[in-house]
């Protein structure tokens, strides 16, 4: 028995954009005028998001965890859904005492163009544990439509039509 595999050809892309970003954390840490330590803490990250697609809803989730909810701004202007926020080191914790910093700390801005299909009056945003869910529902128009199938049908009106015409 041979098992089929879902071929995603955009898998690739992943390692490299995590190669990318770490090749871009080393040149940001070792020319920057801050020093690399600096650099650590306030380098830029990008929050891994998922998109969700319903037959009324599009949802984004992204992962900001350890950002207070009056750190993140969700806004949109001409089709596209900006979201900026910042996760800033905790005010007892001074930089000089760490050891490692593997966390990201610094701003980020995910933006991302929405289909015209959505009805943009009506997006809600919830944060909860760390998590950013926004839900923005479909224009009435845009959800599917189901359609019955009738079976034999179209025999009965070709029958129909030919007995009006006798």
């Amino acid at each position: 028995m041979t098992l089929s595999a879902r071929w995603e050809p955009f898998h690739e892309f992943s390692p490299m954009h995590d190669r990318l970003n770490r090749m871009n954390r080393i040149f940001r840490e070792a020319y920057s005028h801050e020093g690399p330590e600096e650099a650590l803490t306030t380098a830029g990250f990008s929050p891994l998001v998922d998109v969700y697609e319903d037959e009324h809803t599009i949802t984004l989730k992204l992962e900001v965890p350890g950002i207070d909810e009056k750190d993140i701004d969700v806004h949109i202007d001409n089709n596209a859904l900006t979201v900026h926020g910042e996760r800033k080191l905790e005010k007892g914790e001074k930089e000089e005492n760490f050891r490692r910093i593997e966390r990201r700390y610094g701003s980020f801005t995910r933006s991302f163009m929405l289909p015209s299909s959505l009805d943009i009056g009506q997006v809600s945003a919830y944060y909860d544990q760390g998590v950013l869910k926004i839900s923005l529902a479909k224009k009435a128009e845009a959800k599917p439509k189901q359609i019955k199938v009738n079976v034999g049908g179209e025999k009965t009106l070709e029958a129909k039509a030919a007995d009006k015409a006798a």
